[in-house]
């Protein structure tokens, strides 16, 4: 099926995405904010969540209830979240609402109430967010492990600190959102079922007049790196590991995520295989490629018992590195399959295509054709991914544990080794 995209950026810098979906009846709208967390004041971390959450409670001339109620009425499924870079609010309704609900979200970019009487209650959650991390081994190691992989401030993590939190006032808040929240690298996507000329005029109507200068560029910092182990009498061990890839745009990119495919793309892949159920050595063992603009990683993760985790790391880091000793046709095949699947799923899903073009704007500054991808992943061979991972091979890994005991980082002579057992 032909694609119908257009594209059109307005003087103040925000930009408009859309995709013409003729054979749907709905529409989802998807705004990306340059306003992540990775703006937060360094003395004020968690202020971009607590102003995620806060931003919807009332906007324009709705209180809280009637903007929810408002949206309810629309039928819209909804969500708002905080994200390193951005701030993104999404939306899915019937497409005749679509331009109701672009009035709406006007409101809450733009006029939001900030009430100062809920500033109390949402810090209590965020405070209750952060607590439930030490409860929470699995998540708190990959929080660590992000913050010592991650170069400054794109290793922060979404719940802040608790001297952060607790020293917020709602004027802090306030003059944080004013400081963010402008047109310029602002993107605004939409799929489905749209007329394209009433779209960018309604949106030129609602958002043609906002104004406010770029974002300043993010200095990153440089990352710590290296393995730390977190003491935790506990009945498990946790363990994380995160090494270097190509990031989104590189021309090895596809074949990157064909190798962590091949690695963790299901339960027939080899960390689930060999990890799991030949050795019965975790519970849960898996693999992702995780990517900004110029920088990206696999991130791996397995939790095992105390008794067993040092297997399970050697195991883990064996199949990692014996990618590169070769990959058989059918796993292509399967990684093939599998990411089809995803394409053709996305291909019938306004909420992913809205979320494909704000996502290829943002990292790209073009829109793939759905086609461009499938003959990228029909490219894909076994040679073609060897090669990358032989240009590319696993290294430099930050690795993170939780439990009782520290492991021990096996050679990489030693983890090819085992492999072979």
């Amino acid at each position: 099926m032909a694609q119908d995209v257009h594209i059109h950026t307005f003087p103040n810098g925000l930009t408009l995405l859309a995709e013409r979906m003729p054979h749907v009846r709905s529409a989802a709208l998807n705004f990306l904010v340059p306003a992540g967390y990775a703006h937060d004041p360094p003395a004020q971390l968690g202020l971009t969540s607590v102003l995620s959450e806060l931003i919807t409670r009332g906007a324009g001339k709705r209180s809280s209830r009637e903007l929810s109620l408002a949206l309810d009425n629309l039928g819209l499924d909804r969500d708002t979240s905080a994200g390193s870079l951005h701030m993104r609010f999404w939306g899915a309704t019937l497409a005749d609402n679509l331009p109701a609900a672009l009035e709406i979200y006007a409101d809450i970019l733009r006029r939001p109430a900030l009430p100062a009487e809920e500033i109390d209650a949402v810090r209590a959650l965020a405070l209750q967010d952060l607590q439930s991390l030490d409860d929470e081994p699995r998540h708190k190691v990959i929080v660590e492990l992000r913050q010592r992989h991650f170069p400054p401030p794109l290793n922060r993590d979404r719940r802040g600190t608790f001297q952060g939190l607790e020293t917020l006032t709602i004027d802090k808040v306030r003059r944080h959102y004013q400081s963010v929240f402008r047109p310029h690298g602002t993107i605004l996507s939409v799929a489905g079922q749209i007329d394209w000329k009433k779209l960018r005029d309604q949106v030129e109507k609602l958002f043609g007049d906002w104004d406010g200068p770029p974002a300043t560029p993010i200095k990153l910092g440089k990352p710590s790196g290296g393995r730390v182990h977190l003491t935790k009498e506990t009945t498990q061990t946790q363990i994380a590991l995160a090494y270097p890839s190509v990031p989104i745009g590189h021309p090895d990119y596809f074949s990157a995520q064909g190798a962590v495919q091949v690695l963790s793309g299901g339960m027939s892949a080899r960390l689930f295989t060999e990890v799991r159920e030949k050795r019965g050595l975790c519970y849960a063992v898996w693999a992702s490629y995780q990517t900004y603009k110029e920088l990206a990683c696999i991130l791996c993760y397995a939790g095992t018992t105390n008794e067993r985790a040092q297997e399970t790391l050697n195991v883990t880091l064996a199949e990692v590195c014996r990618l590169e000793d070769g990959i058989f046709a059918e796993e292509v095949e399967r990684v093939q399959a599998g990411l089809k699947s995803s394409l053709i799923m996305q291909e019938e899903s306004t909420s992913a295509r809205a979320g494909a073009l704000a996502s290829d704007w943002y990292y790209l500054g073009r829109v793939r054709s759905l086609q461009e991808i499938q003959d990228a992943v029909d490219a894909l061979t076994p040679r073609k991914i060897v090669n990358h991972l032989r240009r590319f091979p696993p290294g430099d890994f930050t690795m993170v544990t939780l439990g009782p005991k520290p492991l021990r980082f096996p050679r990489r002579g030693v983890a090819r080794r085992k492999a072979a057992v």
